[in-house]
């Protein structure tokens, strides 16, 4: 029998049953063997064991001895099978187990925003704790989402799909089939995770439940939740004065967003969300589309009234780099400045910048799309009452973008 490795014997493993078993047969079977030999030989060995007073009731005590034998020949056998058995049957699952035991002790954490950059933020995550919430937006009307919100009447899935899948194992098949995209025909631009979603929510009539079901398809690490059940709509006033309605016009404009808001105006938040905002010990916001990501979510009434009631810290993680048509020059203060002008001013504690520079070539491809890395003003900053970390968050040869395990880390230390 090969020897269990010492992490086995924690709590919560089924092992030590098994172990303890076979060594109170081992145990009950030695003295047993021990008094029965007493017996056998001479009455001096009798004595010399201690034994002497069995002498007048040596017939009782053999049958003793054997029904001693008998009991701790059963128990250790037992407990040797048992104890190989979970050797040779679950190693995997041992591991497993120590890695579900660690995340459930993990910190609890809110991630508030949407698009890519909060699926990124939840691939690192998950690996450090199971208690893990995201508050998604559903203010999309681009793409599959837009074209499902249009033809089934039905929240757009594509942000929540996308963090259903990061949440996911990642070695999942279904994880895999989910963000599966299909390039012709009449499903043409259409993900298969996004079509999965808004059928469930027609079979079902309940667009939660959808959700929960693929939660359990993929083996989700974590809650997916959307930040309200209604079917809003996001407006914009831009530089210039002109109003647009629809995230894909906003980011579509020549000038930029000054103000966002919602229609209806003060929607419903959902009511896990809330608590789980209340009951968290770090709430992240972003990274990701300040205006069209993040701050739809700070638009519902009960959301930003939850971040007042929470005592967790708040942390916002400010892009590495601007976005073209929405976030042009801005600077880190610039990003504040809009979180702060759509009701979350005096809610940020830390906000978290990347300090890895990017490479001069990426830089100049950047450039020539529009976008540039985003300046870190620590003063401004300051003032603002912010504590201000900068850490190495960003990594990318092709694309520079937030790193999920360098900004994992970089989070999990604000709460411990």
């Amino acid at each position: 029998m090969r020897l269990p490795y010492v992490e086995w014997l924690r709590p919560g493993l089924g092992l030590k049953r098994w172990v303890l078993l076979a060594v109170a047969g081992a145990a009950v079977l030695a003295c047993a063997l021990l008094v029965g030999i007493g017996l056998l030989a001479s009455d001096e060995l009798v004595r010399g064991l201690g034994l002497g007073w069995l002498n007048g009731h040596r017939a009782a005590a053999l049958l003793l001895v054997a029904d001693a034998v008998m009991v701790g020949t059963v128990g250790l056998i037992l407990g040797v099978r048992g104890t190989v058995r979970f050797e040779r049957s679950t190693p995997d699952s041992v591991s497993e187990i120590l890695s579900a035991g660690r995340l459930a002790r993990g910190p609890r954490v809110v991630a508030i925003g949407g698009g890519n950059g909060l699926a990124v933020l939840l691939k690192g995550l998950k690996h450090h704790t199971s208690n893990l919430t995201a508050v998604v937006t559903v203010a999309d009307d681009g793409g599959s989402s837009g074209r499902l919100r249009q033809d089934m009447g039905v929240l757009p899935p594509g942000d929540i799909r996308n963090c259903l899948v990061a949440l996911a194992d990642d070695e999942s098949l279904m994880g895999r089939l989910f963000q599966y995209r299909f390039s012709n025909g009449g499903l043409q631009g259409h993900s298969f995770g996004n079509l999965f979603v808004a059928a469930l929510a027609e079979v079902t009539g309940d667009f939660e439940r959808a959700i929960r079901e693929s939660t359990s398809v993929l083996k989700v690490r974590g809650r997916v939740l959307p930040s309200t059940l209604e079917n809003v709509v996001l407006h914009a006033q831009l530089q210039g004065g002109e109003q647009v309605s629809g995230e894909s016009t906003i980011t579509a404009a020549e000038n930029l967003p000054l103000r966002v808001w919602l229609t209806p105006t003060s929607p419903a938040a959902q009511p896990e969300a809330l608590a789980a905002i209340e009951d968290a010990d770090l709430v992240v916001l972003g990274p990701g589309s300040v205006y069209t990501s993040i701050i739809p979510n700070l638009l519902i009434p009960d959301v930003g009234k939850a971040l007042k009631r929470t005592r967790a810290c708040v942390a916002y993680v400010c892009n590495v780099m601007t976005q073209p048509g929405e976030t042009d020059d801005y600077t880190c203060g610039d990003h504040v400045d809009a979180l702060y002008r759509h009701g979350a001013a005096g809610l940020v504690d830390v906000v978290l910048v990347n300090k890895t520079p990017v490479a001069a070539d990426l830089a100049t491809r950047y450039e020539q799309a529009g976008a540039c890395p985003v300046a870190v003003d620590d003063d401004r900053l300051g003032q603002l009452g912010l504590r201000v970390v900068h850490a190495p968050l960003a990594t990318g040869s092709n694309v520079f973008r937030h790193d999920p395990a360098l900004l994992s880390r970089a989070l999990v230390k604000l709460v411990r």
